[in-house]
């Protein structure tokens, strides 16, 4: 579990209220997205959710009204969600109405997504990340969860995705130990070994798409942890610094604001010429590569981009 939510709640009190009806489809009542596998929650339904999650995963999203990167993440999971067919069940929770849930995982930013399994969180995430990431998330849980949560395996039966009997006996593919040493030095906050492995990967597999992915990341996360915690309201006082301009969309970027990170730039090409207007351009154009090509933001992006170059 991640360290900024260990130990903030103990969920085994709640596991003695009524169980759901059925795996999967738990009391609280459904959301209005037309799937059964999204609810909304709140704090007299919350037991009940966690009794859920004796069988099948839950994804609790604590979003509010007034959050804007909430209103990008949110869709994402909803989305998931249904087309999941119940191996994981979204529990929607807004903080405002539903204070105490929100104290009790120790939340201190929003949206802010926890798992639960078992009665238990067991891993959690804070900010509007890309869908390739949050889906990548939630695989990795059903992946370590399949075997103790019997739900899982039930609803991925229904819907075909995996065969009853043998899902125990498909073997994964063995890591590549080129990226596991890249993700060791990431981890541990090596940005420029990190950078070096994944530079080794492309140099011999150019245009390899988990390096191209992995290598922005890392090259935003190394200029990230190095700007100044006013990189923004710098920025905002000079509008005409390209340098700041870049630095504050790589903050809004980094805190899920995926669309003003670009509208940042794209202003700033507009405001700009020859080498400014390169270098924001260039910038601009590096951020797309955190995202796939077909993703909506980067898609209408890059429309305004070419609007503000010709």
């Amino acid at each position: 579990m991640s360290t900024a939510f260990a130990g903030a709640i103990d969920l085994s009190a709640l596991k003695n209220r009524p169980a759901p009806a059925a795996p999967g489809q738990p009391a609280p009542q459904e959301a209005a997205t037309g799937s059964p596998y999204i609810v909304d929650v709140d704090e007299a339904s919350f037991g009940d959710i966690v009794q859920a999650s004796a069988q099948v995963l839950v994804v609790m999203d604590l979003w509010a009204t007034w959050c804007e990167p909430c209103k990008q993440l949110s869709p994402v999971l909803e989305r998931l969600a249904a087309a999941a067919a119940g191996s994981w069940v979204l529990a929607r929770v807004d903080v405002d109405a539903n204070p105490r849930i929100a104290q009790a995982f120790g939340v201190q930013s929003i949206p802010t997504v926890v798992a639960v399994a078992g009665g238990q969180p067991v891993d959690a995430f804070s900010g509007a990340l890309p869908e390739p990431q949050v889906r990548q998330w939630i695989t990795s849980l059903l992946d370590a969860l399949r075997d103790k949560l019997p739900g899982i395996r039930a609803a991925e039966a229904r819907a075909g995705t995996v065969a009853p009997d043998a899902a125990a006996e498909v073997e994964p593919e063995p890591e590549d130990p080129r990226f596991v040493a890249a993700e060791d030095a990431l981890a541990d906050g090596d940005y420029a070994a990190a950078e070096q492995a994944y530079q080794q990967i492309l140099a011999a597999e150019p245009g390899n798409p988990q390096a191209v992915a992995a290598l922005a990341q890392t090259l935003l996360l190394a200029r990230v942890v190095t700007l100044p915690p006013d990189a923004v309201a710098r920025a905002d006082a000079a509008p005409n610094d390209v340098a700041a301009q870049c630095d504050a969309a790589d903050a809004e970027l980094a805190s899920g604001l995926v669309t003003q990170a670009f509208d940042r730039l794209i202003g700033t090409v507009r405001r700009t010429s020859d080498e400014d207007r390169t270098a924001a351009r260039e910038h601009l154009v590096s951020l797309f590569g955190l995202f796939p090509p077909d993703d909506e933001q980067v898609v209408s992006a890059r429309r305004s981009l070419a609007a503000a170059l010709y």
